[in-house]
């Protein structure tokens, strides 16, 4: 067969393709009785359409797919061929399974070598996939056992095809698919001697699946972050700096995005309303306002219906010590809380700020996001802590006075991406206020980062600002492309982790004074 020749098409079965499919199956399984009766074929199409696939070569049928709906847990046990099998061979279809169990797959002799297999696989799983169906379940056969069943046990034998070191044409095959050896099936097909009788129960996931109660409780895949590259600036009072939060708060909501994010310490231009001579006694003058801060922020994510990232700002814990703490103001009002861990030595020696002590991923109507403030990046520990609570989002609000010191930002942001897999947002000020204390001049370039594979932009970068302007950055962020990477992308960094060798794990500060 000429591949210049070839004019494929994949198509669903329709009943008129029965003499065709029926050559075809006598052919293929001539060794386990050939063909199903035309009366399963037309119950199979009539009852579950989408299932049933074929390729055709201008017009000659030369390859089928056929599956039916089950229940999953049902059919991912132990079970036999026959429980599919109702009277006059008619195949039991569940219409109200959450899974496809493959029956057969199988195509012309002369058209092997091709992959067609292969397609048939994957518009399967696009059935899957589109059905919002958990699974793929399959019987598989192992029809070349019967050469090693005196040396090796059935699962003996799995497992060296798995090591590739044997080759079976229906379990090899299934393997290189993405399906996993779930279980083996004793007595699945007895008249199958070349397989001794038994069976691998063969799986593949969908990573996509979401559960009807999930569906219920819907939460969105695709979201819209807007950052503010904020320029720092002299201020007469707090009412001005909020009137321009507000404003670039309303100005993001009208392009409905999910998430408005600030930068590390954008209101600290306040500290030019005291006197400067005792720097930490202006640090925490600035503290003061924290409060009301966060509260107007909440009011504004309320009324705007966005999630705002605000930051971060100096507060004065119940302790007396003063912590740098960014705030995740909800939508529904709620407000979350994460303090900066490293503090760098500026923020130590100058303004007495300490480092907090807990991290966590935060919940929200679009995604799981953790919140790393700026220094904090730079420590790929606490990424890796938040990507095990399989965050999505990571925002990183932060505040460099250099070019260098922002590419150390920008440069660890890009690595948390591609390292955990999930997007990284990263957002900045800029601008100069000489007449205040260690607000000399600022350098940004806020970016969006995501993961480095074929789903993602070449570069791995989703969008950036303009570099030291004062503007909103947007970037559509699609959830659903971070559960295909994790699964299924040219590497899997976190499935891949050999944690035979190395852990990593958040100390119990309860048992701090025990060590």
């Amino acid at each position: 067969m000429s591949r210049e020749a070839l004019h494929l098409n994949i198509r669903n079965l329709i009943s008129a393709d029965y003499p065709q499919l029926k050559t075809l199956m006598d052919t293929v399984y001539d060794d386990i009785g050939g063909a199903w009766p035309k009366l399963t074929i037309d119950r199979l199409i009539a009852e579950f359409p989408d299932g049933q696939l074929a390729i055709e070569d201008d017009g000659k049928l030369v390859g089928i797919a056929l599956s039916v709906r089950v229940n999953y847990e049902r059919f991912s046990n132990q079970h036999k061929y026959d429980d599919l099998i109702g009277q006059r061979e008619i195949i039991l279809n569940d219409a109200n399974g959450n899974a496809i169990y493959g029956l057969d797959v199988l195509i012309a002799p002369d058209y092997r070598g091709y992959r067609l297999g292969r397609r048939l696989y994957e518009a399967r799983k696009d059935v899957c996939r589109s059905l919002n169906l958990q699974a793929i379940l399959a019987g598989g056969r192992i029809p070349h056992y019967h050469k090693y069943a005196d040396e090796l046990s059935p699962t003996e034998y799995i497992n060296e095809v798995a090591r590739k070191e044997i080759h079976d044409p229906i379990l090899s095959f299934q393997l290189s698919n993405d399906f996993q050896v779930k279980r083996l099936l004793r007595n699945y097909l007895p008249e199958d001697d070349d397989s001794r009788g038994y069976a691998t129960l063969l799986e593949w996931n969908n990573i996509l699946y979401e559960p009807a109660d999930a569906v219920i409780n819907w939460r969105k895949q695709e979201i819209r972050v807007g950052a503010i590259q904020w320029q720092m600036r002299e201020f007469a009072s707090v009412e001005k700096v909020l009137e321009q939060v507000e404003f670039y708060v309303d100005a993001i909501s009208n392009y409905q995005s999910d998430f408005a994010v600030l930068p590390e310490l954008f209101n600290t231009p306040l500290m030019g309303l005291t006197n400067q001579s005792d720097q930490i006694e202006a640090i925490r003058f600035l503290a003061g306002f924290t409060e009301r801060f966060k509260e107007e922020i909440s009011r504004m994510a309320v009324s705007y219906n966005i999630n705002i990232v605000a930051g971060s700002m100096v507060e004065e814990g119940s302790d007396g010590e003063l912590y740098n703490v960014a705030y995740l103001c909800h939508r529904d009002g709620s407000i979350d809380r994460q303090p900066k861990l490293h503090i760098t030595p500026q923020e130590r020696d100058d303004w007495i700020i300490q480092g907090g002590e807990s991290l966590n991923v935060f919940e929200t109507d679009a995604g799981r996001v953790g919140i790393l403030i700026c220094y904090d990046v730079e420590f790929p520990e606490l990424s890796r802590v938040l990507a095990d609570q399989d965050m999505d989002v990571l925002f990183v609000p932060f505040w460099t006075d250099t070019k260098n010191g922002y590419l150390r930002v920008r440069h660890c942001a890009q690595a948390r991406a591609i390292e955990n897999e999930c997007y990284v947002v990263v957002c900045g000020s800029v601008g100069n206020v000489p007449s205040i204390e260690n607000l000399d001049v600022q350098y940004a370039q806020s970016s969006v980062f995501s993961p480095s594979d074929f789903a993602f932009p070449h570069d791995a970068v989703m969008s950036e600002s303009t570099p030291n302007t004062e503007m909103l950055m947007f970037s559509d962020l699609d959830l659903r492309k971070l559960k295909v990477v994790r699964n299924e992308g040219s590497v899997t960094n976190l499935k891949d982790r050999r944690v035979d060798l190395f852990d990593l794990r958040w100390r119990d500060w309860s048992l701090k004074t025990a060590d």
